[in-house]
């Protein structure tokens, strides 16, 4: 495509004179376009060109008059809403002209220049840029209203011009030189300055991203690279009608450029191909005079051009333009730019590809509200609402992507199993990420779409990894945030808006809670129907049954509000303000409203937008509630220093204080901003008293004493009363007032009434006495005996101690006053004061020394305190103390010490112990220590209690065992069963059924659970006691739960037993369609489903029945179904509704049934019905039936009208009917059939008659036959026909002669001698006298003749006779007569030497003379041996010849061998004569392969030679294709992958032997099934798992004989569909894996690994999973899944080689050290020839030594 200029209309008419347009500028918004016409006006049009407002200039002096000056340029501001005016008077003017039409034009900016300006541009972003007359180029800020100087020239600045991206522009001079500078070089690295110089002034200056053009008054065209150097001309300089070049314009996309000159516009379209510029046909326009001036609408849709006469011309310069969909316009103004214009709204969109690449197709997509578009090597996407356009590079896959707008901020294309997300607006692919679900509801992308506190990029996307499993990405920083292992189907999912929180449900209807950043999951609700975030808030609204469920503090998942409804949730609405949930209750619908105030202030407090919460709560009226959240906002707003919302809250509160507080600092801080300038918040002042304001002083002492305000620090404290803190600072400074404020401070708190703090006041100066008085006088007697006794001259002053003591007795606080009186040595009031204080501890240490003999007694009174205050463990040891056993025994038992309670027992009589024995065994026996309360029992004589401890904590056997010691065995019974029933009752079936089992009565439970109905716990039980009986039980309980109606039930047990069609038949007759489709689907397969659903449709009929086959699929299907079995009504019930296509088939059908039925009558009108009338008439016919077969021929098929009459006319011949059949047949006008018929007849007269008058000219050809008939019956022999022949020769007649000596044949003479004779005498009559050609013909009779009766040479020389030398040859090569036929083709036809030499090889391969074959033609030899199955003699002939020779019939043999099964001597061949590397080859090797690893019984040591000549043929063939042109292909990668396996299996064999290196064969094993893909995967596991079993690798025995036994069933069912892979997940062991066609094992075999599987996996000890090593995955995997690492196989046991590593030459050939000593070991102390192959192959394969040496290094 190259863009042209078109005309579309004149927007200024030109005048009769000069009158030129000065300068013209389109707005970047399109909207306007800028004309300033000569008289210097300025005119403005819309972008239809339609003429809206004019305003005129100003000179920069009025003194001079307005012609004193003229327009150099104009320029629109990147806002359209400004126009800059470059004029010659020495000045540049911007004018704000508004966004509207007829808005006052103002100036706004004036620049006043020392030269006269002389072109003027405005790029987007930048400055406003012009030249001078003096050659300056200088830069005018708006915003500045100050111009400077970019660079100075010393030449008349002609033209300047502005690169596409307005980050660079170019100056032209009069001097010829060509400048460029950058605002920003976008990474081009392109030089700044004089880059060229033109050969004249370039008026015409344009600058594309690929080059720079420029022309001017010598008619040349000059193009420029980057680096100012010219790569193309176009010279016009000759042309006589071309002008000078005045202005040139370059588009938008910078892809075309237009150059102006006299009548003329030149169009330059740029072609990315060749890196030039092309040049399409020149738009001339005559009288159109010089082009003044160019402007290219900034879409690039469209061009402007201004001429010297006053005219303005409009051109359309689009490339293309299409409509879509009839709603919107493409309109293609470049190869990477398109317009797309909405037709209804006429808003539009431009599309541009930034990388400068054509743009192919757009489409609308997505509810016509996104666009998607292609270029070679990038994607483009925009949202056309919020007009976002991203462009991201992007691969062609073939036009498979799939495109998804469901969310308003993100497309999402998914395209082979991968998910790219591109966020409308950004130019970079958001995130990929691999995934097979694109349903909607199973993908969240939340961008950014709430504000939160300190997040400033929040994308996050939630994703299935497959059905069970959930990722959580980081889509900022492509970290993984999370992943969710799930234990069943996830068909649900969604973040919330912040993406800190996951919902997901289950196919159970769980619904989950997830949160992303501590990882911890929660189920909310069962039974979940529906869930939705509630928009713009972290609020959740689920239904669970009859339930609404809303959670409003999603963090407290346990506190949920629910609503009961009726019906079911449909949809959640949240406008105005309101939250709505709409509930479908089947006739009506009904809306439940939402609390909005826990909704809206919750989520914006949770996103930290206070402003939003303000704005909310003012809403609202005041409540409690209301009263609590904005509390809540003041104390976030304080936090987050918000203060104006801080003030705000408080005034809601009523709070007045605190409100005016914060207005005091606002006001001190407006204050400080307006004296001082700056911030007024950052002032001590207002910090100080926020700090107050939060009660922090300290920091806002701080805050005053760094500015060294003492005063105010202390002012501050004693406003709030703190006169400690204010004299403390007082102190610090040393503050002359410090005396002053402690006077005050003591006289404020005398008059307070605060003594307390007076004393401490006092106590700190030193003044005791004082200080006590105060204490005393302030009711505090302990604070003045603390004082007291910490001074000595104090306690010597006898009546004060006496006075505290009584103050401390008044009071109550007894041991401070024994405390006094014990230091004042008045020990009997002391004790006395500590007894009432219950002091007993101080009691008895006073006691100890002042009264000893009450101490025992004090212990005992200690105690009883203790018991009386319950402290029951601190009282034992004080009545032991005391000798009051009793008493601690019970204080133990009491306070649960049972332990110390037996340790004290133990070491009393046992009359006392036994007392107390049963009490803690009843305790043990609670708390389950069952043997001690067992011990404890016995000893107090309680056995019958053991039994019932037992039997009620469910130890049945230990029950059982104690009551069989002490109890009858009878009475243990009926006390089992008589228990057991007691459990029953209870509702304890599980412990009945114990103890019935334990009794031996498995019945009774039986009988128990059938009576609860608790058929799966019967079930369970019969299948362990009674396993003939497991079929008709299932049977029997189906039936039961089919007569209770409970049919799931019964469906269950139904399959269980195996009997699914019951549970299809009751289905059924419930009338349950549904559930019998999914019975029969689920256990019958496709077939029985589609039976079913037939069966289904028939119940329905009608309309219904049409849609329930057509939901399935199988309407066509069921209307043939219902014609093959004879239900034609229902047949064509169906097709008539929905298929009447099918009518006729279904006609034809009954018509074919009604006549095998005999129904004729009834069929004819059928087969009238299906179209086909002949079926009738046929059916007519074949019953003999003539009337009816003609009146249906005539009625409904006229051509068959015939063949009714010659039917009948067959019929009366075979009656002899003749007159009837030859009317019959003369009626159906075939009379050659009644001549037919009557010579058949021999009733030749007849025959000639109807002949003659009906077929006249047939007559003489009948005659002729009837002649040959009459001679032929009444012949005399050969001697009549010899004798007849001499006498035509005699007179002349020889070609009659020769047809009578040919007519001598076996069938009148026996005489061989005779006929042989005429044929040669008739031959020679010929060729004597009959010319050449019949000569030719008569010897072609005789020859065949001769050569039946063996006369070849005979035939040879008649042929000669006529120059038939091929034949002639033939004919000697068939008598063998070599000699003759080499010497007639060398004599007679030289190129017939090598027909004669092949056709002798023919002979002797023939009759089998391969020896004399080989002297002339070996490969001739080879074959014939072949053929005699002398395969040997072949292959040693052909060795004898070229290996090309022997190795394609080793291939022919090995072919042979393994189509005959004996693959193992085909391989045997290729081990003898080596493995060459013939594509041809491949599939011989491969099935050799194939067949010798699906092999049975080669694992085991003596199938090692098997495994090694497998492996060294592979090895051959590898090699030999290194060297070959397959090397490196997919072949060679097989066959590599082959002689790996191979080699694991020789290596196995060789390890098999001995016992030391069992593990190295069981890990090979387990090695193998990482290639389950090429390998038997039931053979492979079987193996694996058998070799683990053996050695005792149980845990892995059991998981892959688990798979197995998957395989197995795998194989029967033909799917893998039914398999579960989680044992195998993060392994290399493949899923794909194809199904072996028979099972490896015999069925006894497979009986028995069933078995084992079974009885493990009751094994507690026995765990299935995979054993991990260091990694943290399975240890024989490869591939690490959490780093996706790849380890290197041992070469010796195709483990992964990690630390332990031993590198060989080869690479990528390595060995686990451990192992490859082991099998070094093995190698040298048992001399095993195996082994040390092994050893060699590596040595050989993997390029290490082949001399085996020990590497413990």
């Amino acid at each position: 495509m190259s863009m042209q200029l078109k005309h579309m209309r004149t927007l200024l008419p030109p005048q009769d004179g000069a009158a030129k347009i000065c300068a013209l500028a389109w707005s970047p918004n399109n909207l306007k376009m800028a004309v300033c016409t000569s008289d210097r006006v300025i005119l403005l049009f819309d972008e239809q060109g339609e003429k809206r407002d004019k305003f005129s200039l100003k000179p920069a002096d009025a003194k001079y008059g307005k012609r004193s000056y003229t327009v150099k340029g104009i320029a629109f501001s990147g806002c359209s809403t400004k126009l800059a005016i470059g004029q010659t008077d020495n000045i540049v003017y911007v004018y704000k002209i508004g966004d509207d039409w007829g808005e006052k034009k103002v100036i706004c900016n004036k620049f006043i220049q020392q030269s006269a300006v002389t072109c003027l541009i405005w790029p987007s972003d930048q400055p406003i840029v012009f030249g001078l007359a003096d050659g300056k180029v200088r830069a005018a800020n708006v915003k500045t209203n100050k111009s400077s100087t970019i660079y100075g020239t010393d030449s008349y600045v002609v033209s300047l011009a502005s690169n596409p991206s307005g980050k660079g522009f170019l100056s032209g001079h009069a001097d010829g030189s060509i400048v460029r500078f950058f605002f920003d070089d976008e990474g081009s690295g392109d030089q700044q300055g004089k880059i060229s110089t033109h050969p004249c002034p370039p008026y015409a200056l344009a600058y594309s991203q690929n080059a720079i053009v420029a022309a001017g008054c010598d008619k040349r065209i000059i193009a420029y690279g980057r680096e100012g150097r010219s790569f193309q001309h176009f010279d016009y300089s000759r042309d006589d009608d071309e002008h000078e070049f005045t202005v040139a314009v370059c588009s938008p996309s910078g892809q075309s450029i237009v150059v102006g000159s006299y009548d003329r516009l030149r169009v330059l379209n740029w072609s990315p191909r060749r890196q030039m510029w092309d040049e399409p046909k020149c738009k001339e326009i005559r009288n159109l005079y010089t082009i003044t001036a160019l402007a290219w609408k900034k879409d690039g849709a469209k061009v402007t051009a201004g001429t010297l006469c006053g005219g303005v011309e409009l051109f359309d310069c689009c490339l293309k333009r299409t409509i879509y969909k009839n709603k919107f316009e493409m309109t293609h103004v470049g190869p990477n730019q398109v317009i797309v214009k909405n037709l209804s709204n006429n808003t539009r969109v431009i599309l541009k590809s930034h990388y400068g690449y054509e743009i192919d197709e757009v489409r609308i997509m997505g509810k016509d509200r996104y666009l998607v578009s292609h270029t070679s090597d990038t994607l483009l996407l925009g949202d056309l609402q919020s007009n976002k356009l991203s462009e991201v590079p992007w691969q062609g896959s073939g036009g498979n992507e799939k495109y998804y707008f469901d969310n308003e901020n993100v497309c999402m294309i998914f395209n082979a199993g991968e998910l790219t997300m591109v966020e409308y607006g950004e130019n970079e692919i958001l995130g990929c990420v691999r995934t097979e679900f694109m349903n909607p509801h199973l993908i969240s992308v939340r961008l950014n779409e709430r504000k939160q506190r300190n997040v400033d990029d929040n994308k996050k996307i939630a994703y299935l990894m497959d059905l069970k499993t959930i990722a959580i990405m980081d889509l900022a920083s492509g970290i993984n945030c999370g992943q969710i292992n799930h234990e069943s189907k996830i068909d649900w999912l969604e973040l919330n808006e912040t993406g800190r929180k996951l919902l997901f449900r289950d196919k159970r209807l769980r619904l989950n809670l997830y949160d992303v950043e501590s990882q911890q999951r929660t189920t909310i609700l069962n039974y979940c129907s529906y869930v939705q975030w509630v928009p713009s808030s972290d609020v959740v609204v689920a239904q669970n049954r009859g339930n609404l469920c809303v959670w409003y503090n999603i963090d407290a998942p346990e506190r949920v509000t629910m609503f009961p409804l009726k019906g079911e949730i449909v949809d959640l609405e949240r406008t105005d303000g309101k939250t709505e949930v709409i509930v479908n209750e089947g006739v009506t619908t009904i809306s439940y409203t939402l609390d909005e105030g826990l909704i809206e202030f919750g989520t914006a407090i949770d996103d930290g937008d206070l402003e939003r919460a303000v704005a909310f709560l003012e809403t609202l009226e005041m409540s409690v509630e209301t009263e609590a959240m904005w509390k809540t906002l003041s104390k976030l707003a304080m936090e987050d220093r918000q203060l104006h919302i801080a003030e705000r809250c408080y005034a809601a509160l009523g709070d007045v204080a605190r409100a005016r507080f914060m207005k005091e600092t606002f006001r001190i801080a407006e204050e400080v901003a307006k004296t001082s300038g700056g911030d007024g918040f950052n002032n001590y002042r207002v910090r100080a008293r926020l700090a107050i304001m939060d009660k922090k002083f300290k920091e806002a002492e701080s805050i005053f004493l760094e500015q060294n305000h003492v005063d105010e620090a202390m002012e501050m404290y004693q406003e709030m009363h703190m006169w400690d803190e204010a004299i403390e600072v007082a102190e610090a400074k040393s503050h002359p007032e410090l005396e002053t404020l402690r006077r005050n401070y003591y006289q404020w708190l005398m008059e307070t009434g605060q003594e307390e703090t007076a004393g401490e006041v006092k106590e700190r100066e030193g003044d005791y006495l004082a200080a006590i008085n105060l204490y005393m006088k302030a009711g505090l007697p302990a604070r003045a005996a603390r004082l007291a006794t910490s001074r000595d001259e104090l306690m010597s002053n006898t009546d004060l101690i006496s006075r505290i003591a009584s103050a401390l007795i008044k009071g109550e606080l007894y041991e401070r006053a024994g405390d006094m009186y014990e230091k004042i040595r008045d020990y009997t009031q002391a004790m006395s004061c500590f007894k009432k204080g219950k002091a007993y501890r101080r009691a008895v240490e006073l006691a100890r020394y002042a009264f000893p003999q009450e101490v025992v007694r004090l212990e005992e009174e200690w105690g009883d305190y203790l018991v009386s205050q319950k402290q029951l463990d601190a009282a034992i040891n004080h009545f032991i103390e005391a000798g009051a056993i009793s008493k601690a025994v019970e204080s133990a038992i009491n306070s649960r010490q049972w332990a110390k309670a037996v340790q004290i027992l133990e070491l009393q009589d046992s009359s006392l112990a036994s007392k107390y024995y049963k009490k803690i065994a009843d305790h043990y026996a609670s708390v389950g220590e069952y043997e001690m309360a067992e011990k404890l029992y016995v000893e107090a004589g309680c056995t019958r209690e053991v039994v019932d401890m037992y039997n009620q904590a469910g130890k049945w056997e230990q029950a059982h065992k104690m009551a069989s010691t002490y109890m009858k065995s009878d009475d243990v019974s009926s006390l089992y069963i008589s228990q057991a029933r007691q459990l029953e009752e209870q509702g304890k079936f599980k412990e009945a059924e114990k103890l019935f089992v334990a009794v031996k009565e498995p019945d009774l439970a039986i009988s128990m659970y059938k009576k609860q109905k608790m058929y799966n716990d019967m079930v369970r039980l019969v299948k362990v006691h009674h396993t003939d009986l497991v079929q008709d039980t299932f049977l029997h309980l189906a039936k039961e739960c089919e007569t209770d109606n409970n049919l799931r039930q019964a469906e269950h047990y139904y399959c269980e037993a195996g009997d699914w069609k019951a549970a299809v038949n009751m289905y059924r007759s419930q009338d349950m369609w549904d559930e019998a489709h999914r019975v029969a689907k689920a256990q019958g397969g496709q077939t029985a489903s589609k039976q079913v659903a037939y069966l289904w449709a028939k119940s329905l009929g009608g309309d219904s029945g049409v849609k329930l086959l057509n939901k399935f699929g199988l309407l066509e299907a069921a209307i043939d179904y219902a014609a093959e079995n004879c239900a034609f009504e229902f047949a064509f019930e169906l097709a008539r509704i929905a298929m009447k296509n099918k009518l006729p088939d279904i006609h034809l059908k009954h018509a074919m049934y009604l006549e095998d039925e005999g129904r004729f009558q009834d069929a004819e009108a059928e087969f009238v019905r299906a179209g086909k009338p002949k079926e009738a008439v046929l059916m007519y016919v074949h019953n003999q039936d003539w009337d009816s077969a003609q009146r249906v021929a005539e009625a409904h098929d006229a051509d068959s009208v015939g063949d009714v009459l010659v039917g009948q006319a067959r019929f009366a011949f075979e009656e002899k009917d003749y007159a009837k059949a030859e009317t019959y047949l003369l009626r159906a006008q075939r009379p050659e059939l009644a001549v037919k018929y009557y010579r058949d007849s021999g009733m030749w007269q007849d025959a000639l008659r109807v002949c003659k008058e009906y077929v006249p000219h047939k007559l003489q050809q009948l005659q002729d036959e009837y002649d040959r008939e009459m001679t032929d019956k009444s012949t005399r022999g050969a001697e009549s026909m010899l004798q007849q022949a001499r006498e035509w020769e005699s007179s002349g007649e020889y070609a009659r002669a020769v047809e009578c000596y040919l007519k001598v044949t076996d069938q009148i003479t026996s005489d061989r001698d005779t006929m042989i004779k005429c044929w040669i005498k008739g031959a020679d009559l010929a060729i004597k006298f009959l010319g050449q050609d019949k000569a030719t013909r008569v010897v072609e009779i005789v020859c065949p003749r001769l050569v039946e009766q063996r006369r070849h040479t005979s035939a040879a020389e008649l042929y000669l006779g006529v120059d038939l030398v091929k034949d002639a040859i033939d004919m000697f090569i068939m008598a063998e007569e070599w000699n003759k036929a080499r010497k007639v083709a060398k004599e007679l036809e030289p190129k017939y030497e090598n027909y004669v030499e092949d056709r002798y090889k023919e002979s002797l391969k023939n009759q089998g003379k391969a020896d004399a074959l080989a002297s002339v033609d070996v490969v001739g030899a080879l074959d014939m041996y072949i053929a005699n199955g002398d395969w040997q003699k072949a292959l040693d002939t052909a060795q004898q010849q070229n290996p090309k020779v022997l190795h394609k019939y080793v291939a022919l043999y090995a072919t042979h061998l393994i189509k005959g099964g004996d693959t193992l001597p085909a391989m045997d061949l290729y081990v003898k004569y080596g493995a060459p590397a013939n594509p041809q080859n491949f599939n011989i090797y491969k099935r050799i392969f194939a067949d010798v690893v699906t092999m049975k019984d080669l694992n085991k040591p003596e199938a090692f030679h098997t495994w090694c000549d497998l492996r060294d043929l592979l090895y051959d063939l590898t090699e030999n294709m290194r060297k070959s042109p397959d090397a490196n292909g997919p072949d060679h990668e097989e066959f590599e992958k082959n002689l790996l396996i191979a080699h694991y299996y020789a290596t196995r064999s060789s390890a098999m032997a001995h016992k030391s290196l069992d593990s190295v064969a069981t890990k090979l094993s387990v090695s193998l099934l990482r290639h389950t893909d090429i390998i038997p995967a039931d053979k492979a596991f079987y193996e694996a798992g058998m070799m683990c079993r053996a050695i005792g690798w149980d845990n892995m025995a059991f998981v892959f004989l688990n798979r197995y036994l998957d395989v197995s069933e795998a194989i029967e069912e033909g799917t893998l569909d039914m398999i579960d892979h989680s044992d195998f997940q993060d392994t290399d062991i493949p899923f794909e894996i194809p199904l072996p066609e028979k099972a490896h094992l015999s069925s006894q075999q497979h009986e028995d690994i069933r078995e084992w599987v079974l009885a493990v996996s009751m094994d507690q000890q026995i765990e299935q999973i995979l054993p991990k090593d260091e990694r943290g995955c399975f240890e024989a995997s490869l591939v690490a899944p959490d780093s996706g690492m790849r380890s290197l196989p041992c070469v010796i046991t195709g483990y992964p080689v990690l630390q332990n590593k031993m590198e060989f030459k080869s690479p990528g050939k390595v060995a686990n050290k451990d192992d490859w000593n082991k099998y070094l070991m093995a190698t040298k102390v048992s001399h095993s020839t195996e082994l040390q192959d092994v050893l060699k192959f590596i040595g050989t394969w993997c390029g290490a030594t082949p001399n085996p040496s020990y590497s413990f290094q």
